[in-house]
């Protein structure tokens, strides 16, 4: 079981994003989540990590697949990735100053700018959780901090739960 989650607030074309005070992505803008609590669900957790990080109170979010690392050759495990859309008219203003960081609403086409390197490597995966309905394993193969290969392959639920 992988420990962390991560998780989207989609309002029409702009997501709510962290910009983290703290490591890991300290300073990048990244979706909400954590760590995964003792006898939690992964559903469970990205719901409390959503409220605890925005005060927003989720009654779902979908499951979208798993992000995994490879540092140095190792496996270094990952998270599971959720999704939640809410109205256009959904009220929540910022950018607002948090313990975890900043929130402000982004639009899509800011996050996956080529040029916008002040964005976790949200651009190798979210393009393909949000127009895909399937869920997918998104894979990060890491060399002395830097991305050297990224692969994703569609998961097979029936071994998932």
């Amino acid at each position: 079981m992988l420990k962390y989650t991560i998780g989207f607030i989609k309002r029409g074309d702009e997501i709510l994003l962290l910009n983290r005070e703290k490591a890991s992505w300290m300073g990048c803008w990244n979706g909400v989540g954590g760590k995964l609590e003792e006898k939690e669900s992964p559903l469970q957790c990205i719901l409390r990590e959503a409220y605890e990080e925005t005060g927003i109170e989720l009654s779902n979010m979908e499951y979208k697949g798993t992000v995994t690392w490879i540092v140095n050759g190792k496996d270094a495990g990952g998270m599971y990735v959720f999704l939640a859309e809410v109205p256009e008219t959904f009220e929540f203003f910022t950018p607002i100053k948090t313990a975890e960081g900043i929130l402000d609403w982004k639009k899509l086409e800011w996050i996956l700018h080529p040029k916008n390197d002040g964005i976790a490597n949200l651009h190798y995966f979210l393009p393909t959780m949000l127009r895909d309905q399937a869920t997918y394993n998104h894979c990060f193969v890491y060399q002395n901090k830097a991305v050297v290969d990224f692969y994703s392959k569609q998961e097979d639920l029936t071994t998932m739960r």
